[in-house]
């Protein structure tokens, strides 16, 4: 298959730049992956399509505030820096601006001082090992100077950076937010658990390369992005459990299915685990434990769509895509959600 199988087109105005007042009144389209009908609701009817007995799998990874901006020493001109992985020690790998100015050697400073950082080394990918100094802890520095890393399509500034966070996130770690999960709230949470479904928790660290653009013809030579992810022993219980009694495991966003597809076994058997994943997920792929997915309208020729239309069909998903598009549904990271299974019953 070619990258461009996967290509659609988005008028730009469809392209979400701020969060709805209410996280959970975004629009659901819902995707029979068997037949292809396609259903419009609202994501806070999202109980009545799931069944006692399910299990609904989120990310709990929370965003950093990983984005910096500053001045180089000596001089005062502007940089911009971009956490990306921690290295240990204070060393961090980063995206830097402008790259022709911070070469290894060069200073930074945030803050009017709070915190500096020497670049270190200049990897293979250009991106920067960056050295950081400060005094405290550093997670709270960040949350003190740093700005949340909105993808690029995003212009606008965000005015309460917890929009950017899903209301159960917890572990920070992540260069991005698993949009999928930014419709809950702890109300529509709990409607879910009423209902008889299980809910549970995986880690999966968000890189930024999963914005980076799939750039060569062949979508298998493309070159999978590794992010750190966790699945602790309850949340592996919870699914070997669900899958027994006849429920189905229902994955919110790409990077929680992205998680346990990483680490299940040939029939879908979960085990406790932690490690990088670089998982690639296109069409082909046979699924060894998700049922159902949750998840965010993605960018065209992205490695996200490619998952989706494997799990739901590539004509199925363009077509739905399409669809949204006629509808106006809201597109990307703040943007409406799908919900995608066998055999839904939508209302038209």
């Amino acid at each position: 298959m070619k990258t461009s199988d996967f290509y659609y087109d988005l008028p730009p105005e469809l392209i979400a730049q701020t969060p709805i007042p209410q996280r959970d009144r975004s629009r659901l389209m819902t995707l029979d992956r068997r037949s292809g009908k396609v259903g419009h609701r609202h994501f806070c009817d999202l109980p009545e399509l799931l069944n006692p007995g399910d299990c609904l799998i989120l990310n709990d990874s929370r965003v950093l505030p990983a984005r910096l901006l500053g001045n180089r020493l000596p001089g005062g001109g502007a940089c911009e820096v971009l956490l990306l992985t921690d290295k240990g020690e204070d060393r961090w790998e980063c995206l830097v601006r402008p790259g022709r100015k911070l070469k290894p050697g060069a200073k930074m400073s945030f803050g009017e001082g709070t915190l500096t950082a020497t670049v270190i080394s200049e990897l293979a990918d250009g991106n920067r090992l960056v050295q950081f100094h400060y005094e405290g802890i550093f997670l709270e520095v960040l949350e003190q100077l740093g700005k949340m890393p909105l993808p690029p399509y995003i212009k606008e500034e965000l005015q309460d950076r917890e929009r950017y966070q899903t209301v159960y996130a917890k572990v920070t770690g992540s260069a991005a937010a698993p949009t999928a999960g930014l419709h809950f709230t702890p109300e529509l949470l709990e409607q879910i658990a009423a209902k008889g479904v299980g809910i549970g928790y995986v880690t999966l660290h968000v890189g930024l390369g999963t914005f980076r653009p799939v750039k060569e013809e062949a979508l298998e030579d493309h070159a999978m992005h590794k992010e750190y992810c966790e699945i602790p022993p309850e949340t592996a219980e919870l699914i070997n459990r669900t899958k027994a009694a006849g429920g189905r495991c229902i994955c919110v966003g790409t990077t929680s299915c992205r998680t346990l597809e990483s680490w299940a076994a040939e029939d879908g058997f979960i085990e406790p685990r932690s490690g990088w994943t670089g998982i690639y997920i296109y069409p082909g792929y046979r699924f060894k434990v998700m049922d159902g997915l949750v998840t965010n309208f993605h960018l065209p020729e992205s490695t996200l769509i490619m998952l989706v239309s494997a799990f739901a069909g590539r004509e199925r998903t363009l077509s739905a895509y399409r669809e949204a598009v006629v509808e106006e549904y809201r597109f990307f990271s703040f943007g409406d959600a799908m919900f995608i299974t066998d055999m839904i019953d939508p209302v038209e």
